[in-house]
């Protein structure tokens, strides 16, 4: 049985990511990997009411900003940089978005939980990556913990819940 003094990392880790507040550390996982269900925030439907986001509102989204306008990219299980392309209600370019990457599924998930304009402060928000007729599935090369997909962009869309 290991010792206290070395379970301590582990517990202090553990803490610090329930105590942060990260809304990806709780989604339960689906058996292929891809997200489950999670309630949007009460910050964030209360920050996409003043700012005028309803449900549906879209735009285009530039899905990494470190691999702008290539083909494919990869993208990796964890944190994303995102940035719009075109205005998202009172949000406008380059405003980014915050979110996570989930690859376990036939295709990728990208959850986005903040934006950030380019002179204001961070706000929460829920919104989704999605690209039609299956084109943000993962391509031929792909591995574990990562996803291979042929386009660097695609549609941002306001959600009141991730289902």
């Amino acid at each position: 049985m290991p010792s206290t003094r070395a379970l301590f990392p582990l517990v202090l880790s553990l803490l610090l990511l329930a105590l942060s507040g990260c809304p990806a550390g709780s989604v339960l996982l689906r058996p292929d990997g891809s997200p489950g269900s999670e309630k949007c925030s009460a910050e964030a439907l209360t920050a996409m009411r003043i700012l005028r986001l309803h449900v549906g509102d879209s735009a285009w989204v530039e899905l990494d900003v470190n691999q702008t306008d290539d083909s494919p990219i990869t993208l990796y299980d964890g944190p994303v940089e995102s940035m719009l392309e075109d205005d998202l209600g009172i949000l406008e370019p380059p405003t980014r978005l915050y979110g996570r990457v989930w690859t376990g599924g036939r295709q990728i998930v990208i959850r986005y939980y903040e934006a950030k304009p380019p002179d204001g402060e961070v706000v929460p928000i829920c919104a989704v990556a999605r690209l039609a007729m299956g084109q943000l599935k993962k391509l031929p090369g792909s591995k574990p913990g990562m996803a291979i997909v042929e386009h660097s962009k695609a549609g941002v869309y306001i959600v009141d819940a991730f289902r």
